[in-house]
């Protein structure tokens, strides 16, 4: 078990928005990697919907989740703020209690 301060980074994206973010996460998380995966998003807001996505009321988009250490944080959350900014993007971050490999 580790006891260092670890948090689990979520991260939803557009599907346009997919290979940029892998390559700026790859830049900064060649140690533990990252999970990523579909996810339907629902949202109160239509801004940059289809009609389609109006209609049915989800949109598409991509999940990226990693664990990251707590001094590459503020590192990650500002690296994405410089290269994707008014992008949409959206984040957010918790506290790991319990990580290990079994």
């Amino acid at each position: 078990m580790k006891h260092d301060k670890e948090y689990l980074v979520t991260i939803n994206v557009p599907p346009s928005l997919e290979e940029a973010l892998v390559d700026a996460l790859l830049t900064l998380e060649e140690e533990l990697g990252f999970s990523s995966f579909a996810v339907n998003a629902h949202h109160h807001e239509n801004k940059g919907l289809s009609l389609a996505e109006q209609v049915t009321g989800r949109q598409k988009q991509l999940r990226f989740q990693m664990y990251i250490d707590e001094n590459d944080l503020e590192t990650l959350v500002e690296k994405l703020k410089q290269e994707f900014s008014g992008s949409g993007i959206q984040y957010w971050v918790l506290p790991v209690i319990v990580s290990g490999v079994i």
